[in-house]
């Protein structure tokens, strides 16, 4: 799928939330995404978390950490899964939970990836980069099912039976009113006509002309 310049604008130009009481933990994701250019925004509980990525324009992408005062990670990813709809942001669970029923539980809850602590920051880098992907992807399908929709809602068809006249070749409406086969036809669609003459018109013509 190729992705149009806004949609990839939709990556290069991302807000990265980053959730955590730890300020070593929040100034050692900074430190390591800084360099990607994207705006970073940082929270020190559950509940700022969640009024961040509730609102409109928030971020895309959210380093949500499992524990926090107020919400914890997973009940946070839960509640935007529940409340956020159309375009949800990316949601990242970072905890030093290693085990696998406690990704698994994250992973239900809502969560799109996880990343363990201690964190290695080109691992943390490579997964927003995976969102970012995610992202831009979803965007484009997006954009596609919207110009589907709009193409469909443009679209009258011509369905079932037409009854139309042997002689004169005037189609019947639903109302029982005779009209001609363009008028009907341009009434029922989104096409139009343009006229010219066919060769056995034109020779018929030219014969009775003569």
């Amino acid at each position: 799928m190729t992705l149009t310049g806004s949609q990839a604008g939709v990556a290069a130009n991302m807000n990265i939330l980053i959730a955590d009481d730890d300020p070593l933990f929040r100034r050692l994701a900074r430190a390591a995404l800084e360099p990607t250019g994207h705006g970073l925004t940082e929270v020190t509980d559950g509940h700022a978390a969640l009024r961040e990525l509730e609102a409109e324009g928030g971020p895309s992408l959210a380093l949500i950490d499992w524990t926090m005062p107020g919400l914890t990670g997973v009940e946070v990813c839960r509640k935007v899964r529940q409340r956020v709809g159309g375009n949800p942001p990316h949601l990242i669970l970072v905890t030093a939970h290693g085990r696998k029923e406690d990704i698994v539980a994250g992973l239900e809850a809502g969560a799109d990836d996880y990343l363990t602590k201690p964190f290695n920051p080109a691992e943390l880098r490579a997964r927003v980069q995976v969102g970012m992907r995610l992202l831009a992807l979803r965007s484009a399908l997006a954009d596609q099912v919207k110009a589907l929709e709009e193409a469909l809602a443009q679209v009258e068809h011509l369905q079932g039976l037409l009854p139309i006249c042997a002689w004169c070749k005037n189609v019947r409406d639903g109302a029982n009113y005779w009209q001609q086969v363009e008028e009907y036809v341009s009434v029922h669609s989104q096409a139009t006509f343009t006229h010219t003459v066919c060769p056995a018109c034109r020779e018929k013509v030219l014969s009775e002309a003569r």
